[in-house]
């Protein structure tokens, strides 16, 4: 079962998995999610901060004898880990691991206080007035979320004392960071039970528009040791995805890590480490492990696709073509609009 099917790389990931042999039940709040037309089936979930979330999953897993899930988005990760009570595997880190990465304060502590690399970080309430500036300025975001909703980047300390006062967020719920102005990386780190690290794929970010819209894969090792050191340190044992910078001095410096596969998933396979298949067949069949042996230098250029099904597959799935002037979700929606039946 795969979450999140209306993301914008997940019904690649899909179509990738289905490709590989495995039978794919996708899941999304909203029936216009394309992923839910390209998978074997696909149901309507309430969201992941939603008390009905978690008992909706259990029905599907029990349902369609879901033998595994792989959660694509933050809100869903603590609730779904439940899942593995059932007997069903989640692809995820320990859940202590995610939800210190839900906590982006808690997380740069914990990094720095293991002498791992992150950027000056206050909480709002900790924030001085008379700061001195950064070279790269400063970033004001939630101290939970995803991509770049409520994030405000700020030139100066005054600005980031206006941004603070009018964000319309408590005092303790922003963090402020030292904003590092060199290359930025994301990086696949991939990594199951056992705690050996078996791949550390790092993409430079070309372009980002919420999510990695161009990137390349590099060799980095300086990149590629720090990614390893969080590993040694917080005990993801599970695929993790680091997003960092280099500073002046070329010294990678961590200031997010996403406890999931990332949305540039699909770059690190094309690079030769099929990270989300390689991973589900060695949790289910104790497949073999991934090698740390990849290709540098491939691009990802993030575009629109076209898939093609037939109208009986289309309208299988629940959404059909409706009379000119209404809605072509009627369908669907009106299964949301009663509850998500």
């Amino acid at each position: 079962m795969v979450t999140t099917a209306g993301s914008a790389p997940t019904p690649g990931t899909i179509l990738h998995l289905r490709g590989s042999g495995f039978r794919v039940v996708a899941t999304d709040m909203d029936p216009a999610a394309p992923g839910l037309y390209l998978s074997d089936r696909g149901y309507l979930v309430p969201g992941g901060a939603s008390d009905a979330f978690l008992p909706r999953m259990r029905d599907l897993c029990a349902r369609e004898g879901a033998v595994a899930v792989v959660p694509l988005v933050d809100e869903e990760l603590v609730p779904i880990a439940a899942l593995a009570e059932d007997g069903v595997c989640v692809l995820l880190p320990r859940p202590e691991f995610v939800r210190t990465c839900l906590d982006k304060a808690v997380l740069m502590r914990r990094l720095d206080e293991a002498g791992i690399g992150v950027p000056r970080t206050w909480s709002a309430e900790e924030w001085p007035s008379g700061a001195a500036a950064s070279p790269g300025g400063f970033v004001v975001k939630p101290r939970t979320g995803r991509g770049s909703r409520g994030v405000a980047v700020a030139h100066s300390p005054e600005e980031v004392s206006r941004v603070l006062s009018e964000s319309g967020y408590a005092a303790d719920d922003l963090i402020v960071q030292e904003r590092i102005a060199g290359p930025e990386y994301t990086v696949s780190v991939v990594v199951w039970r056992d705690g050996e690290v078996q791949a550390v794929v790092p993409k430079e970010v070309v372009l980002k528009e919420g999510v990695t819209r161009y990137a390349v894969t590099r060799r980095v090792p300086e990149v590629a040791a720090v990614c390893r050191r969080v590993q040694q340190a917080l005990r993801a044992d599970g695929p993790f995805n680091v997003q960092l910078c280099l500073d002046s001095e070329g010294r990678p410096r961590i200031f997010e890590i996403n406890p999931r596969f990332s949305s540039t998933t699909a770059l690190t396979g094309a690079s030769g480490v099929d990270e989300v298949a390689g991973l589900l067949r060695q949790a289910l069949h104790g497949g073999p492990r991934l090698t740390d042996d990849w290709h540098e230098g491939v691009a990802l250029v993030r575009r629109w696709a076209d898939e093609f099904i037939s109208e009986e597959e289309f309208t299988s799935h629940g959404l059909s073509p409706a009379p000119a002037g209404t809605s072509p979700i009627t369908a669907a929606d009106a299964a949301v609009r009663a509850g998500i039946q």
